[in-house]
C-alpha cells in the first residue's frame, strides 16, 4: 500500500479525518470542542488536511472555511447541532411522510411510474438551505490562499461507476489518484457535493455532480483513511462514531427473526462503520511489520516507507443506547413509520441514531465526546505537539 511513502524531514503534517453517520456525527463536535479548548484562543485549525464522509463531510466543511480561527469554527458548528430539529433536515411532517408513501405504494402498484418513480423514503430538502446559510463554501479557496488550510477532502460515491470519488480542494501540487474502485478528483466544493456525500442509500435521494449521480460516501470507502494520506498527511486525528468492540457477546436467549429496522441497521453499520475499523487495523499491522525491518533495509529494497502515527477518539459509551433514551423525540408521524419497521426493538435503535436529528440526543453526543476526547487530554497534547509548544512559549517569556 501507499501509506508510508517517505518525505524530507520537516514538521508533520495533521490530517483530521471525520467518519460519516447521520446524527451520530454530533459526537465529533464534542470532540473538537475539546480539541478547541485546549489549543491557544485565537489558533488556527491544528490540522491542515480534512477529511470528511457523509455527515462528517458536513463538519470538515464547516471546520475549514474557519481554519484561520479554530475556536470560532467549532462553536459555529456547535450552535447548530445543539439546537437542531429532524424538520431542519428532513420533512418529518404528516403530510409529507403521507405523500411520500403514496407516492411509493403507487409505484409499487402499477409497476413503476417511469421518470416520476420515486427516489427515497425521506424528503431532504429542509437541509440544503441550512447548510447554505451557515456554509459559505467559497470561503474555502480564501483560507487555502491565506495559507491556513492545505486542503480540504469530501466523499461520495458514484451511482454510475461504483467508484468512491474524493472531491478536494487545497493548495497547487495536489495531485488526484486513481486506485482500484476509488480515485481523487481536484473540484472546487460546494453545497452539492456536502448533499451527495451524505446522501444515505434509499433514505435519501442522490445527487448530481456533472454527469453523474452520487450517494452517500462511505457505501463503496473501503479505505477511508486514504485521502489524508494522498493529501500530505504525516498524522492522522480520527474521531470514530461508535465504541470499540471489547468483546462482549450476545446473551444467549433464542433469537426472533430480524425487524427490517435491525436488517437496515446492519447494512448502515457495514457502511458506515465497519471500513473505518477495518483500515484502522490494516494500518496497525503493517506500521508493526515495518517497525521490524531495520530502515537499512527498506533502503536496500528501494522501499520508502515508514509508518503513520494514528489517534482515534471513540465513543466510551453506546450509541444506540442513547438513541433509545431519546426515540420519543422524533415527530409522531415518523416514530410511526419507524415501529412499524421494527426500530424500537431492542436491536433497531442503530437505525434511529442515524435520523435522531433531535436537539436533546445531540447534546448528549457531544457532551459524551468532549467527554471522552478531555480523558484523553494527554495524549491529544502529545500528538498535536501543544505540550512542546506550551514549554517553548513558557521558556520565551521566562
Amino acid at each position: 500500500m501507499f501509506w508510508w511513502l517517505k518525505k524530507e524531514q520537516a514538521p508533520p503534517r495533521i490530517a483530521l479525518v471525520l467518519p460519516g453517520g447521520g446524527a451520530r456525527a454530533a459526537y465529533q463536535v464534542g470532540v473538537l470542542r475539546a480539541v478547541a479548548r485546549l489549543v491557544p484562543k485565537d489558533a488556527p485549525l491544528p490540522f491542515p488536511i480534512v477529511t470528511g464522509t457523509s455527515a462528517g463531510s458536513i463538519n470538515a466543511t464547516a471546520l475549514a472555511i474557519h481554519a484561520h480561527q479554530f475556536r470560532k469554527g467549532v462553536l459555529r458548528i456547535s450552535r447548530v447541532w445543539e439546537n437542531f430539529h429532524v424538520d431542519q433536515v428532513f420533512r418529518a411532517d404528516t403530510l409529507g411522510l403521507v405523500k411520500t408513501g403514496a407516492h411509493w405504494l403507487a409505484a409499487l402498484l402499477v409497476g413503476g411510474l417511469g421518470r416520476y418513480n420515486p427516489y427515497a423514503l425521506l424528503d431532504r430538502s429542509p437541509l440544503y438551505p441550512l447548510l447554505e446559510r451557515y456554509i459559505p463554501t467559497e470561503r474555502i479557496q480564501e483560507v487555502i490562499e491565506a495559507g491556513h488550510l492545505r486542503a480540504l477532502a469530501v466523499t461520495a460515491t458514484s451511482y454510475k461507476t461504483g467508484h468512491s470519488v474524493t472531491f478536494f480542494q487545497g493548495v497547487p501540487g495536489l495531485e488526484p489518484w486513481d486506485r482500484q474502485r476509488r480515485v481523487g478528483k481536484p473540484a472546487r466544493i460546494t453545497i452539492d457535493h456536502l448533499m451527495a456525500s451524505s446522501a444515505i442509500p434509499f433514505i435519501f435521494s442522490a445527487v448530481r455532480i456533472g454527469n453523474a449521480y452520487y450517494g452517500d460516501g462511505s457505501m463503496r470507502q473501503i479505505a477511508p483513511l486514504s485521502p489524508a494520506v494522498h493529501l500530505g498527511a504525516d498524522k492522522i486525528f480520527v474521531v470514530g462514531i461508535r465504541k470499540p468492540y471489547n468483546g462482549e457477546e450476545d446473551d444467549g436467549e433464542d433469537a426472533a427473526y430480524p425487524t427490517l429496522a435491525e436488517i437496515a441497521s446492519n447494512v448502515l453499520s457495514s457502511i458506515f462503520l465497519d471500513s473505518l475499523d477495518t483500515d484502522l487495523e490494516r494500518l496497525e499491522r503493517i506500521n508493526k511489520t515495518i517497525s521490524l525491518i531495520p530502515d537499512r533495509r527498506l533502503e536496500q529494497g528501494g522501499i520508502a516507507l515508514r509508518p503513520i502515527d494514528v489517534l482515534v477518539i471513540s465513543p466510551s459509551q453506546s450509541i444506540d443506547r442513547i438513541a433509545e433514551r431519546h426515540a420519543h423525540l422524533l415527530p409522531p408521524a415518523l416514530r410511526y413509520l419507524l415501529r412499524g419497521v421494527g426500530a424500537y426493538s431492542r436491536h433497531g435503535a442503530t437505525l434511529l441514531s442515524y435520523l435522531l436529528f433531535e436537539r436533546a440526543f445531540c447534546r448528549d453526543l457531544i457532551a459524551l465526546g468532549y467527554h471522552d476526547a478531555m480523558a484523553r487530554k494527554d495524549d491529544i497534547l502529545r500528538f498535536l505537539a501543544l505540550e512542546t509548544a506550551a514549554r517553548k512559549e513558557a521558556a520565551a517569556s521566562s
